[in-house]
């Protein structure tokens, strides 16, 4: 079990520190970008198409934290009714019922993806340097197969709790949430 939380906390910090860069690339690029067409009435040629797949990528990144904090959109209808145990039965599927669903998604992402490499798109030139739009799309599969390995490491939480009772498992990240 301390393996599973070592690889999560590892991913976990991966993941906050690329959101967090991400965003303050975006806060700045977009702020330059207004103050350029505001004042110089110019701007970045690349800057809009560039801002929309970062856009991308945050909430990809973030999909996969939601999915580790379990934070992710949930009906938990069910568990209000059951058992703790019932409880961890009915999350332990639900888990790996929509880590199925991620696998096909994050497959489709790569056969997207090969698509787009196919057609050689440049999404953005910046001097000589031409950037492939599928790099920026490279998102789309990895995303989806982070959340897949999340919802995986979930299930085997869960199954732990549900089939050990004594063994309570410490979830690695909470987010604190205000009590109506």
């Amino acid at each position: 079990m301390n393996v599973i939380k070592s690889i999560s906390g590892i991913l976990t910090f991966i993941e906050r520190a690329t959101i967090v860069l991400l965003l303050f690339v975006m806060l700045l690029l977009a702020f330059l970008q207004v103050i350029l067409r505001n004042v110089f009435s110019t701007g970045i040629l690349w800057a809009d198409p560039f801002l929309r797949h970062l856009v991308l990528w945050i909430g990809f990144i973030g999909a996969s934290l939601a999915t580790q904090q379990e934070k992710h959109i949930n009906i938990d209808l069910v568990t209000r009714f059951v058992s703790p145990r019932a409880t961890n039965i009915v999350r332990i599927l639900t888990n790996l019922f929509a880590g199925v669903i991620c696998v096909f998604l994050s497959k489709a992402g790569w056969t997207f993806l090969a698509s787009e490499q196919s057609v050689e798109d440049v999404l953005l030139t910046i001097g000589t340097m031409e950037f492939p739009a599928w790099w920026f799309q490279l998102i789309i599969p990895v995303g989806f197969a982070l959340m897949s390995f999340r919802f995986l490491l979930r299930a085997i939480e869960h199954s732990l709790e549900a089939f050990n009772p004594t063994a309570k498992v410490q979830h690695t990240t909470h987010v604190p949430t205000i009590e109506v």
